[in-house]
Parts: C-alpha cells; structure tokens; sequence
C-alpha cells in the first residue's frame, strides 16, 4: 500500500486516551472529531526545558496556520509530582500554553504513538493518519514547510474543513505575584522577585509585601543577583536579571528602573554559535569577580564580567547527564540554582533533571572542578534523608530549582517536586547528610537568609514563605525511578536515527559534518563497542548480555539549509538545526529486534 506521496505504509492515528483534558472546557477530545483539521501533538512534560523551547517555537506555527491546525499538548510526566494533576494545572499556566492539553500520566498515548523523547512531535494530517515525527527542538520551521505543501494538497482533495479550534481559555486568578521564581534581599530589607508569571521583577517592601515597584520588559525571569557595591557603582546598575525565556542577561538599575541588556540578542542560542547567543538562563550569582549563570538551557555555565561585558563558556559539553570532573569536560543537567558559600570556596548549584546537588571548587591538579554531593543520574529521584554520595540508602531529591548558602557551611536545598526545604551538611560524615528543614510547600524554587529564618519563595501559591532555621522534619521517604517501557533489543544492534530536510532544504556539507551522533550508556559496561562520537546517524553497537539492561543515551543533531530550484545550497542560505537527546531503558533479549531506529525529524 502507498501514499499519494509514495510512502509506505500510511499508519492511522492511534485514539487519544489519559486521565482528562485541560483548556477544552472540560470536553475530552476524540481523533474522529479533529478529523478535517491537522492535528499536531506535542509531547511534553513541564520539567523540560527543551520542551518548553518547543511551546514557544510552535507559537508562532500555530498563529500562522490557525484556520487548518489544531496543536495538542500530550502531558507525559517524566517526575512522580508532574503526575499530580492540580501540579499540571498550574504549569499549563505558567507556561501560557493556549492549547488543549491530554493529562497522560500513565503514557498510555505517549506508547501509543511510540514517543521514546521529551519533546516528541507528531502530525496527523485531516483523514487522520501519521505524516511526520520529530524528535527535539528546531523542528519548527520543517512543520510549517510541510504544512505549506500538504494544505494545498488536501484543499485540492477536499479534505481540509476549517473550522474552530476547540481551545477554551482557563480562568486567571489575578494577584501581587504569578509564579515567583526567586528572591533577593536588598540591604534596607527590600526584596527583589523575580515574578516569571508577570514577566516582571517586582520590588516588595517586605516578603509579604506590599509592592513599591514593578520592573517590565522581561519574559518570564527566573533568577536575580545583586552586584558589589563597588562594581555597581562602575557598571551604572545594580542587579543582574537571567531573563529566561528572553535568551538575555539583563542589568536593572534600581534608581530609576533602567533596564539594559548585557548579553544576548533575544535568539536562543544553538550548535555552532557564539556567546552572542543565550538559552534559557536561570539563574545568576556573583562569584570570583564574575557573575556565573545557570545555562539550562545548554546545560552549561557561563560568566559575564560586567566591567567589560565579556561572555565566557565556564563548564559543561551540552551534553546532559551527570558527570563530575574539570569544568570543561563536567556534564550538567538543566543547571536551575546558584549559590556561593559563605568562606566563598564553593559554588553550589541544583542540576534539577538529574536531581542533584553538586558543587564547583578549586582543585590544585585540575583547576576548578564539579563534584556531586546528592543525586545519581537523569532517571533516578526520590524523597530519602540520609548520607551524600551514590551508596545503598544515599540521600534522594527530586527535580530541585533553587539551592542557598547557611551561615553555618551548609546548604539549603529547594527541593521544588517534593514540595519540601532540604538541608545538607557537608561536614556531617564522610559524605555530608540530608536531612528535611520543611515539607508541605507549593513548588518552593528559591529562598534566601533573613536572620535565622529562611525567606522562601512558593512558586504555584504565588507568595514568599517565611521557615524556620534549625528544625527538623521527619520524612517516610520514598525512591523511584522514571518509568518507562524497556525496549527488547539485540546484543548486536544497529542504531538508526532518521532525518530527512524540511521541503526545500538539503543537508550542507560545505563547511563540514552537517550531522552527528553520540552514543553512550548507563552502565557504561553495558556497551562492549559503539561508544563515542561520530558523523554518521547510523551506528553497529554491541550491547553486553551479561550486563543485560540499562540506558542507551543518545544525542543526535543535523543541519539543514535552504536549496535552491537545482539542489544546490545559495551563500547566505538560512540554516536550521534539527537535535535531540534521547534516553532509552533497553533489555538485551535473544530473539529481540537488531534495530533501533530514533527518529530525529521528517516526514513519515
């Protein structure tokens, strides 16, 4: 059987099926009512930051092609808290998702149409059947190609009925603040806040308010740092802002609100540019005469100097995972908080997707160094007190955002998906200790001092939370690892990873690879051969069955530019890069398949 287009074979959309359905009035949604439209589903879930990329990247798909496209956001929860559905709720809020969304916290439908990656995108053309999948970010523009050349199509059939979306507006609740993200004192007791869900940075009296000020022109800011007075003075502002969903680093000169950028052009930045580029700064902290910055993300981190406006990439690959070592070659994952120790040997920071704590010194052989003090991996979290390190019974977070230095050489821990303070105290034995300061808080993703008291910022109850210093909490306590389905695969596997160009583009090898893939694994002994780096989306790996499970890691990327009638790739072409990274629980099985294919991005 063949397409119109010639593929092979043409596969039904498989029925949309979870717990409900937000942004629809309260109406569930079926493949047979969106019969007529394209449907494009988004697979998601609100720990990601590469899917949140991907919400803002398809808005302006969406506008562009209303009349004929419904997008529907398919929530799979990669964390046990992203699973609860008023914890959903929220999200779709704070994010300004403008779609329906499918709560699918089961992944009955994320298997369905066999997503092996946060985010996954699928297009479902108006009879109802697979056209195209993708994996990652910058499919964006490959989407609305596609759609040009297939809506013309199927208006020639008969096939498109435009008609109205079924997206129904939530209600907003209005307040002083929408979706704090963090909070810094200034020295007469004022506090700036960094209000995302306001696209603002706020200036309170007092925790609990009220409000003196409002400071505009930023999307969605996450983390705020005051500068020493001296090099305030010298810069002409006072605070630096990480505007996250602007791509920038700005400065805020409290005096008269002036809000200038620092760093970034607004684009966000990808494989191949220069530090004039951002992505989804967190947070910020000042630090060996630099302000460091949380670059989720990337998952890297950066510097800025002020006084010179010099942007600099301290550590990590973009590779994202937990790996500890010399900064340049450290992997991080989702870096989210920032915070220097008193004695200001230490930058503390919250690698929020491997759930973890880790921290960054000086080392006399290797330079500065990242070491971890709490977390194991991308898969693996938990509500446990205990020692630090990796060991049977090691102290367990999960998904935390922001973390801040005690006066007394410890740290507390936002422990954000737990709803709890945590505190860890690397003096307490040979491993440091966890132990649980408060439970009970909406998303708490920041705090500061104040006293012998912690300020803390509760994100999804929109206030700051004032919580003891010195008390203990007793937790049960809980481990889990992210479930998903185990693919059976071979001990000799051939790994493929699709990507076909967006009509009207090529691959351009003019300057060099314009593709490359990476392969590694957890354990890393369940890989006998294949490891590493290389050009070609088509690996032979051998897999070890006395080993027998774990994780295949992934990341693959592609470029693609503009061709023109003859193939051929114009100077000055517009470029794009298709990348992603996945993670896939396998099981070597004899019998099983020798292939696993990862779709990177085309038509189906």
């Amino acid at each position: 059987m063949t397409t119109d287009h010639g593929l092979v074979p043409r596969v039904r959309a498989p029925e949309l099926r979870g717990r409900g359905w937000l942004n629809t009035g309260g109406r569930a949604l079926t493949t047979a009512e969106l019969r007529g439209r394209f449907v494009l589903l988004d697979f998601w879930t609100f720990c990601c930051v590469n899917c949140l990329h991907v919400l803002d990247e398809l808005r302006p798909v969406e506008e562009r092609h209303a009349e004929h496209l419904t997008v529907v956001g398919v929530h799979s929860p990669k964390f046990v808290h992203e699973a609860d559905p008023d914890a959903l709720v929220a999200a779709v809020e704070r994010y300004g998702v403008h779609h329906p969304v499918l709560d699918d916290p089961e992944l009955v439908t994320w298997q369905a149409y066999t997503a092996r990656a946060w985010p996954t995108l699928v297009l479902v053309d108006p009879e109802g059947y697979v056209v195209a999948h993708y994996a990652g970010e910058g499919h964006a523009h490959a989407i609305d190609r596609l759609l040009d050349r297939l809506v013309a199509e199927h208006r020639e059939r008969g096939t498109l009925q435009p008609g109205d979306s079924p997206y129904v507006a939530p209600p907003v609740t209005p307040g002083d603040l929408r979706f704090p993200a963090s909070a810094v004192r200034l020295p007469d007791g004022r506090v700036l806040v960094a209000d995302a869900g306001h696209d603002e940075v706020v200036e309170l009296a007092a925790p609990e308010g009220p409000v003196l000020r409002r400071f505009g022109g930023f999307r969605e800011p996450n983390g705020v740092c005051l500068l020493p007075g001296e090099v305030a003075a010298a810069v002409g502002y006072d605070a630096v802002v990480a505007d996250t969903v602007g791509h920038r680093l700005a400065g805020l000169r409290l005096a008269d609100g002036t809000v200038t950028t620092l760093a970034g052009d607004g684009g966000q930045w990808m494989q191949g540019d220069g530090t004039e580029r951002l992505s989804s700064p967190w947070d910020v902290v000042w630090w060996r005469d630099r302000v460091w910055v949380a670059m989720a993300g990337i998952h890297q981190l950066w510097t800025l100097d002020p006084r010179t406006g010099v942007v600099e990439v301290a550590a990590g690959t973009t590779n994202e995972g937990l790996l500890d070592g010399p900064l340049p070659e450290a992997w991080f994952a989702q870096t989210s908080g920032l915070a220097v120790s008193h004695d200001g040997a230490r930058l503390w920071l919250a690698d929020s997707e491997t759930s973890s704590l880790r921290w960054v010194e000086a080392d006399e052989q290797d330079g500065l160094v990242v070491r971890t003090a709490v977390g194991t991996g991308l898969f693996d979290f938990g509500f446990r007190d205990g020692p630090g390190g990796s060991g049977e019974g090691a102290a367990l977070l999960q998904h935390p955002l922001g973390v801040t230095a005690l006066p007394d050489g410890s740290v507390a821990v936002c422990d954000t998906y737990n709803g709890a303070v945590r505190r860890f105290d690397p003096a307490a034995g040979p491993s440091g200790e966890l132990t649980t300061l408060a439970t009970g808080l909406a998303e708490p993703s920041a705090a500061y001092v104040a006293g012998d008291a912690l300020v803390v910022v509760e994100s999804t109850a929109h206030r700051l939370t004032t919580v003891a210093l010195g008390t203990a909490v007793t937790t049960e306590g809980f481990a889990h690892r992210t479930q998903r389905p185990v693919t059976e695969v071979a001990a000799r596997l051939e790994l493929v990873v699709p990507f076909t160009p967006p009509p009207g583009q090529k691959v351009d090898e003019r300057f060099g690879p314009a593709t490359q893939l990476l392969v590694t694994a957890t354990p890393p002994s369940l890989l006998r051969s294949g490891d590493g780096r290389a050009v070609p989306l088509t690996r032979e790996l051998e897999l070890d069955p006395a080993v027998g499970e774990g994780v295949l890691h992934v990341a693959a990327r592609a470029a693609s530019c503009d061709a023109d009638t003859d193939g051929e790739v114009p100077v000055g072409a517009a470029c794009h890069l298709h990348q992603q990274d996945w993670g896939v629980p396998v099981r070597v099985s004899a019998g099983a398949s020798a292939e696993l294919r990862l779709p990177l991005g085309g038509e189906s």
